[in-house]
């Protein structure tokens, strides 16, 4: 029988996070030598050992992911990672394809949608700047928006400094109003929000949004009823750029110019696309992932948004971006 063949094979670890770092994840995330070492080897075995996975990313850097997203617990480590390999297919639109290359990621990265701060602040965490009013609802789906945020996170998550320290957000509500609560369905909605909080190995560690409409109120209501405590009491609204370069505790020169900063934000997405470039292969190569869905419960699929099935348009079609999902999301009748 053939020698199977990983996305990624196993590799020997060899830490480069600097002393700083190491020493938060010994105090944050339990991570020392020997506990990364033996949790490295018992993930690799399980993997293996699993017939719910056919194929996955055995480097450490990935693995490392989830075991510092869960502190080193090797169990729920393999929960995450199992979990979110099934997203991926249950989900291709945020997961799939993540081509950087395709035009309307190339618009929405030009337009500032969403890029993260060539600028580490204070506490060594890369800040993640969204401004969803650039978001045409008459250009863009529902699909690119999803499809741009997997390409922001999976790529910030390849940096082990990032899966240590954690991230920071910030987010501008100008221009976001009422008719952008169509895109999702509150159950789309609902699974998304959730998902994003269990399933992806991200350290959310503070979140800061200004311009909030006032008709957006009740959804960000809603909003904060599905997430964590913990997650909760990290956000923090202000209700303009004045009232938050005042009052945020957030170093101003993390943020572009035409919010306080000193970079200005042209420059700063220039800086952000030539990340983008360099991980571009590694993104593109998650696509070999599979899990055999078969042997996931109805309710676990469900959990991983079972709506959103891959379909028959290729990557690159001509009247769908999104690699292998049809239609849109207004069309999908969710189970």
């Amino acid at each position: 029988m053939a020698e199977r063949k990983w996305v990624t094979e196993e590799n020997d670890y060899i830490c480069t996070l600097s002393e700083e770092t190491q020493r938060i994840a010994k105090e944050e995330l339990r991570e020392v030598e020997h506990s990364r070492k033996t949790a490295l080897a018992s993930m690799r075995e399980w993997i293996k050992q699993n017939p719910k996975i056919k194929n996955c990313r055995l480097d450490a850097c990935f693995l490392l992911r989830f075991l510092r997203f869960k502190k080193f617990s090797v169990t729920l480590a393999c929960e995450a990672l199992e979990r979110y390999v099934l997203l991926r297919q249950t989900f291709g639109v945020a997961f799939c394809c993540l081509d950087i290359r395709i035009p309307q990621m190339i618009d929405l990265t030009n337009l500032g949608y969403m890029f993260a701060s060539p600028k580490r602040d204070k506490n060594g965490r890369r800040v993640i700047i969204a401004r969803p009013g650039v978001f045409d609802l008459d250009k863009f789906t529902q699909g690119d928006m999803c499809r741009i945020h997997g390409i922001v996170y999976e790529t910030l998550m390849e940096d082990e400094e990032n899966q240590v320290r954690g991230f920071v957000h910030f987010a501008d509500g100008k221009g976001v109003g009422f008719p952008y609560l169509t895109l999702f369905t509150i159950k789309e909605a609902v699974r998304i929000v959730k998902n994003g909080e269990k399933t992806l190995p991200m350290r959310h560690k503070e979140v800061h949004c200004i311009n909030a409409h006032p008709s957006m109120k009740f959804a960000i209501d809603f909003g904060m009823t599905l997430i964590s405590e913990k997650i909760k009491k990290r956000i923090k609204l202000y209700t303009t750029l004045d009232h938050y370069l005042e009052t945020s505790s957030l170093d101003r020169d993390v943020l572009p110019l035409e919010y306080g900063g000193t970079i200005p934000m042209s420059e700063m997405i220039e800086l952000w696309k030539e990340e983008l470039k360099r991980s571009h292969p590694i993104l593109m190569s998650h696509d070999l992932m599979e899990v055999d869905e078969d042997l996931f419960s109805q309710r676990a699929k469900e959990g991983a948004v079972s709506a959103l099935k891959k379909g028959g348009i290729s990557c690159g079609a001509e009247r769908d971006s999104l690699c292998g999902i049809t239609g849109n999301f207004r069309k999908l009748e969710v189970d």
